[in-house]
C-alpha cells in the first residue's frame, strides 16, 4: 500500500482544511517546496497535491509550485483541484510532469471531458469521489450532488476508470481515523484501485485502512500534527 503524504495549497501556501471548509484553514509553511522535499527525506515515493483556489473556483492557481516540486524533487506527483479541461491536464501531464491527474467535480459535471481524459491519458487519470453522508461532493467539497459514492464509482468504471480516490468529508482534518468500513465497500463493490483519504490520525490508523484492501492511503494532518511519522512507515511502489 502506498502512502501518499498530503500538501494542500492555498493561495501559494501549505495548509490542511477542517472537514473541507474554506474558513477552517491551519497554515503549515509558506514554502510548499521544502515540504515536498522533506517528505522526500522520510521516504516518500509519491506526493498527493490538491489546488484548493482551483478545486474551489475551477481556476488554476498553483499549478506554478505544483511544477516546482516535480523539478525539485523527482518524486511521483498525484494532483487535483479545477482540472476541469483538456488544456489543464495536458499542460499538468505534458508540461509539469505531473504522474497522476485526479477528476472530480468535472468527472461529475463534465462526462464528455471525463471520457476523453481517460482515453487519451488512461491510468495518468483518477477519479476523486469525495463523499458526505454517503453522496458524492463537488465544487471543493461545497455542495452535494445526490448520487451515491458507489454508484458514481461504478459509472465512471464503465467509462475505463481504473483508479478511485475516496475521501470521507466527516472526517478529514479531523484525525478520528479512516472511514474503514465505506472504503471497504467501495473496493468490494467496484473492484478498483481505491486509494483512501480523510480522518487519519495515527500510524495504527494506517494499519487498519490496509486491511480493506486499499492500494493506497493519503496522510496529511497527522503528519503535520506529529501524529504519524512519515519515516517509519513502509513506502512502496
Amino acid at each position: 500500500m502506498i502512502i501518499f503524504p498530503a500538501i494542500d495549497l492555498l493561495d501559494g501556501k501549505c495548509v490542511r482544511l477542517k472537514q473541507g471548509l474554506y474558513d477552517q484553514v491551519t497554515k503549515y509553511s509558506d514554502r510548499p517546496e521544502e515540504v515536498a522535499r522533506d517528505f522526500k527525506a522520510q521516504g516518500a515515493k509519491w506526493i498527493h497535491i490538491v489546488d484548493l483556489n482551483a478545486a474551489k473556483t475551477g481556476v488554476p492557481t498553483n499549478h506554478e509550485i505544483i511544477g516546482r516540486v516535480v523539478a525539485e524533487t523527482g518524486l511521483r506527483i498525484q494532483t487535483g483541484g479545477g482540472i476541469r479541461n483538456m488544456d489543464t491536464l495536458k499542460r499538468l501531464i505534458e508540461e509539469y510532469g505531473v504522474s497522476r491527474c485526479v477528476l472530480g467535480t468535472s468527472a461529475m459535471r463534465d462526462r464528455a471531458f471525463t471520457e476523453a481524459a481517460l482515453t487519451k491519458y488512461s491510468n495518468q487519470i483518477a477519479i476523486g469521489i469525495d463523499a458526505h453522508g454517503g453522496d458524492v461532493a463537488v465544487d471543493g467539497w461545497t455542495s452535494r450532488s445526490g448520487i451515491k459514492a458507489t454508484e458514481f464509482a461504478l459509472q465512471m468504471k464503465a467509462l475505463g476508470a481504473q483508479t478511485v480516490i475516496y475521501t470521507d468529508i466527516s472526517r478529514d482534518g479531523m484525525l478520528i481515523g479512516p472511514a474503514t468500513l465505506q472504503t471497504a465497500e467501495m473496493v468490494e463493490v467496484t473492484g478498483m484501485d481505491v486509494i483512501a483519504s480523510g480522518g487519519i490520525g495515527s500510524q495504527e490508523d494506517i494499519f487498519e485502512i490496509k486491511k480493506t484492501g486499499c492500494v493506497g492511503v493519503i496522510v496529511g494532518k497527522a503528519i503535520y500534527e506529529g501524529k504519524v511519522r512519515l519515516s517509519e512507515c513502509m513506502q512502496s511502489e
